[in-house]
């Protein structure tokens, strides 16, 4: 009776208005990837890319397409990228899982002083960090592997927020129930804590995939063979090349750079709503 009620009340102007405001804002920020999307079908691109832009091809085809695919170079930069990626988010969620647990549950000195260092990362560009580590990676002779674009996602300082922010908001009993029951500390997190992270972890999984598929600038400075580029400086590379003269294939080859991050966000955006919901950054 009250679900009926509910869907049957109709929305207030104020709803409307907010509604139709972000309809109209969700259609700006969704324009450009149609119109990429739209000259990546144009078949006529490469010789002359369409002017006006429009969102409706004149000739659709996924000739385009076709060819991208085609491409053994964008293959193997799938490959890095998607290694690079895993390895990424395994790290970054189990340091941030097991770093917000500590800032949360535990209790032990410079805690709030370890913590206060941890959010001041949050706050020093990356271009200010590029030269150190450079130079620390390059006297241990791994430039041009895979380890200096995985190994920092060990510090994620924004993950490590929202871990602890979302285990303050879990029960202290539960800690407190397994110390009686004599379970180590180690016990408690993998056992009693870990099973109810499932919300913060996916979108912990997702946000460290964004940031590690997109990068460009850190990737850009520490490698320079070709077998080892990942779809960002692939793209890159391919662009500055061909430039507009190639337009279609360009815009085919970004329409396909983005569809992982499509289908992670797609299967995973629900719980980015939950763990905010749930992690206690409403400003309490």
């Amino acid at each position: 009776m009250k679900t009926s009620s509910i869907f049957s009340r109709k929305p207030s102007l104020i709803e409307s208005v907010i509604f139709i405001a972000l309809l109209v804002l969700s259609g700006i920020m969704i324009s450009p990837f149609l119109w990429m999307l739209s000259i990546g079908l144009e078949r006529t691109a490469n010789l002359q890319p369409p002017f006006p832009p429009t969102f409706f091809p004149k000739q659709p085809s996924f000739f385009n397409f076709e060819l991208v695919m085609e491409n053994a170079t964008l293959f193997y930069s799938y490959l890095n990228s998607g290694f690079v990626a895993v390895c990424a988010v395994c790290l970054s969620v189990s340091s941030s899982l097991l770093a917000g647990y500590a800032f949360s549950k535990g209790q032990f000195r410079g805690k709030k002083i370890l913590f206060m260092i941890v959010l001041g990362t949050m706050m020093i560009p990356m271009e200010t960090r590029l030269i150190p580590l450079f130079t620390m990676f390059n006297k241990f002779g791994l430039i041009n592997t895979y380890v200096p674009l995985i190994a920092p996602a060990i510090l994620y300082g924004f993950g490590i927020l929202l871990s602890k922010q979302y285990f303050d908001q879990l029960p202290d009993s539960l800690r407190e129930a397994a110390q009686i029951d004599g379970s180590s500390e180690k016990r408690t997190f993998f056992q009693i804590y870990l099973p109810l992270t499932g919300p913060i972890t996916a979108t912990l999984a997702i946000l460290s995939f964004l940031d590690s598929w997109n990068a460009f600038l850190w990737p850009l400075v520490v490698i320079n063979d070709h077998a080892l580029r990942t779809i960002p400086l692939f793209l890159a590379s391919f662009s500055f090349e061909n430039g507009t003269r190639l337009g279609g294939l360009t815009m085919a080859l970004a329409t396909a750079s983005i569809l992982p991050i499509v289908v992670v966000f797609l299967f995973l955006q629900k719980y980015i709503i939950r763990s905010i919901a749930l992690s206690g950054l409403k400003g309490e």
